[in-house]
């Protein structure tokens, strides 16, 4: 019995080529697996045989157990964008939990704690909007990044879905690849956590290690992109930056945040840290340039 495999078997993960490619006396299937298949023989039966007990012995392959898939939360009630969404995240490596309207979002997120949030606009009942609140303000899910996946274009949306602590913002129709890249960098952003020190500025704390906000010894609530922002500005505090400098350290490549997009969240963190927010003292507006944070006396 003579066993041939064709050119259209040969595609296998490089893990897999590399392991059989080392086991003694398969020559032949290693210059096949490995793409060769103008060297290779036809593979007799003994062969298959040599395989198969030579693959009994457990590979070094990862394992479901050793690679740790982040989830997504995916709330979008039109089924057949939530499962392209899902078919193409789950492609990518992600862990993903369709949900047709945010009745539950809450409380499946406290027990499941996904990764990251992907948000329609426009749903049955409670919105996106008001989802992206509830998550805001429920302590367990206030730092899990959010995504607005909504047919909703013009701007005022937009600023709104940043108000609320949206993380990125993409419109219908998408390509599926820009949101497998927009899901990546946002994560990769709340996973690079700053060096772990705790900066003190007067009645101000920042725990880059818990990304955790304190004034006079209370916990302030910040989204990532906002404690980003706050403690890159504490970090060079008395330098003047511009709106777009500002935009390359903290935002990178989200695409949807404009300059524009800035001043609202140094209006969200002047609510949460000043004293009076109408008359900040950290956090200085230098009219036609840009902001500064200004060093305690």
């Amino acid at each position: 019995m003579q066993v041939q495999l064709r050119p259209d078997e040969i595609n296998f993960p490089l893990t897999v080529r590399k392991y059989f490619s080392n086991i003694p006396g398969l020559t032949c299937l290693g210059a096949i697996l490995n793409g060769d298949v103008r060297t290779a023989r036809p593979l007799t039966s003994s062969v298959i045989t040599t395989i198969t007990m030579s693959t009994t012995e457990t590979p070094d392959f990862p394992t479901a157990a050793a690679t740790r898939r982040s989830l997504v939360f995916v709330v979008e009630d039109d089924l057949d964008i939530s499962r392209l969404v899902q078919h193409n995240l789950q492609s990518a490596g992600y862990d993903v939990q369709l949900f047709t309207s945010g009745a539950s979002l809450v409380d499946e997120a406290s027990r499941e704690r996904p990764a990251l949030f992907l948000l329609d606009v426009m749903l049955p009942g409670a919105d996106g909007f008001d989802l992206c609140r509830q998550i805001r303000q429920t302590t367990a899910l206030a730092k899990i990044p959010v995504i607005f996946l909504t047919a909703k274009t013009n701007e005022v949306d937009r600023i709104r879905g940043l108000e609320l602590g949206g993380d990125d913002y993409i419109t219908k129709p998408f390509s599926p690849r820009e949101l497998v890249a927009r899901v990546r960098t946002v994560l990769r952003g709340a996973r690079e956590l700053p060096a772990p020190e705790v900066l003190k500025l007067g009645e101000l704390e920042i725990d880059a290690s818990s990304m955790t906000v304190r004034v006079d010894g209370q916990t302030v609530f910040t989204t990532v992109r906002e404690f980003r922002l706050l403690e890159y500005l504490a970090h060079h505090r008395g330098r003047v930056f511009t709106r777009d400098q500002l935009l390359d350290a903290v935002w990178k490549e989200t695409a949807f945040v404009t300059p524009r997009s800035v001043d609202v969240y140094i209006r969200r963190l002047r609510e949460k840290i000043e004293r009076d927010p109408r008359h900040p003292r950290l956090l200085k507006t230098l009219r036609g340039i840009g902001y500064r944070f200004e060093p305690t006396k």
